[in-house]
């Protein structure tokens, strides 16, 4: 097979972003191939709807299609265009309205661009970014008491990008940095331990990520042992009495995507909260498998 490049045309009855979403994830599964996303937005008539078909069939590279569109007929229009001229075509909404009016025992609106009811989501995943941002290196100790998750591990070893993720997800996550030779803040020792998971890295990664920031920084950092194997090995260990000391599990992020190490880490605290009779508080619209527990 030829290394071409592919396209992935996403058609869509308002701004494609859900249908993007998918196609970027199911591309991660293709790493040898290179893809290009179009988007045809806003497809809303038939006759736009045509034109945009007709730039697929005429596409130079090889093209398939991912679809969202609410109403029956246009998505009917596009499965037999896709069907009559053989190119291979996603239907990521029919399916999932279908799946609901079976359950639901009505039928769906069919109103495009409709906006999806994350009222309460957004909210809470904008205030739970503030938290992050203003708590981020633990910059305000008192408040370590008003968070659901708390990160603790050395500098680079992904606690803000992970705060910042969680925070996405909507749980109000913190992080602290362990230094060798600082003392934690004592409001550490006071959180609850469910809520605590400890981070790590392996010590070359780690001296990669710190040397590639000495160099961003004109090369401070290298007198003190920051981009140092050697000190770096002697901060792991330290840090890792550390995480004894506050009774914490302990993820290693190296090499993990950050999506896989938020998911690690909302499991083990959810698991450990109900050990002890506590829970996790949940976003809006998150459950658990094998929960019954709604927000």
């Amino acid at each position: 097979m030829s290394a071409e490049p592919l396209e992935i045309h996403i058609i869509a009855d308002s701004t494609g972003e859900t249908a993007a979403r998918i196609a970027r994830a199911a591309i991660t599964q293709f790493p040898t191939r290179e893809f290009t996303i179009v988007r045809h937005r806003k497809m809303n008539s038939t006759a736009a709807l045509l034109r945009a078909l007709e730039a697929v069939r005429d596409s130079a590279a090889p093209a398939a299609v991912f679809f969202t569109l609410v109403n029956e007929e246009l998505a009917d229009l596009v499965r037999n265009f896709c069907r009559d001229a053989d190119i291979p075509f996603a239907d990521l909404m029919t399916d999932a309205m279908h799946a609901l009016e079976r359950i639901t025992g009505i039928e769906a609106d069919q109103v495009a661009m409709r906006p999806p009811g994350v009222e309460a989501e957004y909210f809470v995943r904008m205030a739970a970014i503030d938290f992050a941002v203003r708590m981020d290196d633990g910059s305000i100790p008192a408040a370590l008491k008003e968070c659901d998750i708390c990160l603790v591990g050395p500098s680079r070893s992904g606690k803000t990008p992970l705060s910042i993720y969680l925070a996405y997800l909507g749980y109000k996550a913190v992080n602290v940095p362990l230094v060798p030779g600082i003392q934690p803040p004592s409001e550490l020792f006071e959180l609850e331990r469910w809520r605590i998971v400890g981070l790590t890295m392996d010590a070359e990664r780690l001296l990669l990520i710190r040397g590639q920031r000495v160099k961003g920084m004109g090369g401070f950092g290298t007198k003190d042992g920051y981009a140092d194997l050697v000190k770096i090995y002697d901060e792991l260990d330290e840090i890792g009495r550390w995480h004894r000391k506050l009774g914490c599990p302990v993820i290693d992020t190296t090499g993990v995507a950050i999506e896989e190490a938020a998911s690690r880490i909302t499991d083990i605290v959810d698991e450990r909260a109900r050990k002890v009779g506590a829970r996790l508080r949940r976003p809006p619209g998150t459950v658990r498998a094998g929960s019954h527990y709604r927000p």
